[in-house]
């Protein structure tokens, strides 16, 4: 299936991130499209923080496991 390859520090800011970008204190700004960028990052983050796999590291070899 797949290799965890993030680091326990990683997991935790990609957590708090996506936590907080998927709240109601996320940043907001005036067009729209930006504010649903920002909060489907934020819950991509918050997969990522949970699974311990970030498909961008795999595709780039980063291990920070």
């Amino acid at each position: 299936m797949y290799k965890q390859n993030l680091g326990k520090l990683d997991r935790i800011f990609r957590f708090v991130l996506g936590a907080w970008w998927i709240s109601s204190w996320a940043p907001q700004f005036s067009p729209l499209w930006v504010n649903w960028v920002i909060f489907v990052v934020g819950w991509i983050a918050l997969i990522e923080s949970f699974l311990g796999w970030c498909w961008l590291h795999d595709l780039l070899h980063i291990n920070n496991k």
